[in-house]
């Protein structure tokens, strides 16, 4: 019973370590990391840096209207993951035929796109006057995760 509960604490704490970031100034996150934010966004401004869980993650805008960005990037300046706004409307029309078909009179809302290797999913909230769901679908619309908000 001791055994279990130690290790149970042990599996807690190191679970937890991940959940705490850093925020870093740029000048600290290693130059192959940093060129390889600039090379796929040259046009990035105002990035803000932080440490999770061995990854550097940079949270960022482009554009003219300020489309926030964030990116997980690996010590070697392999990029992991990306997540992007999006408006309503860039999202792909097979999803939004899909939606309004499963989710009627629902509007959305708060659209990011997000790259991980090949993969591409979407994530946003549907709202009714009286329901919301937190939704990630793939691009054709079929749902892979939902959760009631």
């Amino acid at each position: 019973m001791k055994r279990n509960m130690i290790l149970s604490a042990c599996i807690l704490a190191l679970s937890t370590i991940g959940a705490f970031a850093q925020d870093i100034p740029q000048n600290q996150v290693p130059a192959v990391v940093v060129n390889s934010l600039q090379q796929k966004f040259p046009k990035a401004k105002a990035v803000d840096w932080e440490l999770k869980a061995g990854l550097y993650e940079a949270e960022f805008e482009t554009g003219l209207f300020g489309t926030d960005h964030e990116v997980w990037i690996q010590n070697n300046g392999k990029i992991v993951r990306h997540k992007e706004e999006l408006a309503k409307n860039d999202l792909p029309k097979g999803v939004i035929i899909k939606m309004k078909k499963d989710f009627p009179g629902y509007r959305i809302e708060d659209v990011k796109k997000i790259t991980e290797e090949q993969k591409i999913t979407y994530a946003f909230e549907v709202k009714s006057r009286t329901n919301e769901w937190k939704l990630v679908v793939d691009p054709q619309g079929n749902i892979l995760g939902k959760r009631r908000d």
